[in-house]
């Protein structure tokens, strides 16, 4: 069997995503950085307007965009908020409409799903020559699965109303996520869909584009025990996950998958505790200006 990318199958990705959210403290870290950061960074987003317009571009199921909508409205309390949802998944549409209807304080939120990939959206948006302007645009953990990076940032750029943010959150440049890529991604099945991408390759892109930025790093990290338990079967989900390949225990050369087992436990991507691994998950939330 030959390697693949995990996005060719995408329950199996599914799967593979729900255990890590599991296993991490990912959505635990965004959560802190929310409430205590994005107050102050949405401060004037919504000064004198009567709707306040956020765009999320791969919203998932909506669990982060919820929060998100909770800052806001703490901070707007009396103003209506048009919330659109881009995000190429019928699966995870679907989770997001079940986790709004069952929340309550949502009455001045407007929702509306997308089901395009960002690009796509793109597309649409030039084609109609209506290009809608927004007060606050997020792109969390999703520049890894588009083709042009500098391109996807340039056009979410453009669509800021004047005081708007955008905010990008992917993994920093500190995490083993970085370091594992680094060092393996020549040899792992990227597809046209995944790029391995860290928080300084998009400094980078602003900085050559000349905009203006403010980045702060989430810590953040994973229980990957698991990875190192023969037969595991959480582990071996783990695995394909870090990997983003699809069954990756059964079909990686046996040399690949031991150089990548032993450099999990290293202190570059992994720190023990108390007989327990945790993989580094840092993140790097970045908030640029119009």
């Amino acid at each position: 069997m030959a390697m693949r990318s995990l996005l060719s199958d995408h329950s199996h990705y599914v799967e593979s995503f729900r255990l890590f959210l599991e296993k991490s403290t990912e959505h635990q870290c965004m959560l802190e950085f929310f409430q205590k950061k994005l107050p102050g960074i949405i401060e004037s987003i919504g000064d004198g307007k009567s709707t306040i317009n956020v765009l999320s571009v791969g919203g998932g199921a909506g669990e982060i965009d919820l929060q998100i909508l909770a800052t806001i409205q703490a901070k707007y309390p009396k103003i209506i908020i048009h919330n659109d949802v881009i995000e190429p998944s019928a699966e995870q549409i679907i989770t997001y409409k079940e986790r709004v209807a069952e929340a309550s304080n949502l009455e001045n939120i407007k929702f509306t799903w997308h089901k395009e990939t960002s690009l796509e959206y793109e597309n649409r948006m030039k084609a109609s020559k209506e290009m809608r302007k927004w007060n606050f645009i997020h792109l969390i953990q999703m520049l890894y699965y588009v083709k042009d990076i500098p391109a996807t940032i340039k056009f979410f750029h453009s669509l800021l109303d004047p005081g708007a943010k955008l905010l990008i959150i992917l993994v920093s440049e500190t995490s083993g996520w970085a370091r594992l890529w680094k060092k393996y991604g020549s040899r792992l099945p990227l597809n046209d869909l995944c790029l391995y991408v860290s928080s300084v390759d998009v400094e980078e892109i602003l900085d050559a584009a000349g905009l203006n930025y403010q980045s702060y790093e989430l810590p953040s990290s994973m229980d990957i025990t698991d990875c190192f338990l023969d037969g595991n079967k959480n582990g071996e989900l783990l695995l394909d996950f870090l990997t983003e390949t699809c069954n990756f225990t059964a079909t990686a050369p046996l040399d690949l998958k031991k150089e990548i087992v032993e450099d999990l436990k290293k202190p570059e991507c992994s720190e023990e505790r108390g007989g327990k691994y945790f993989f580094n998950n840092n993140l790097c939330a970045i908030v640029i200006e119009p």
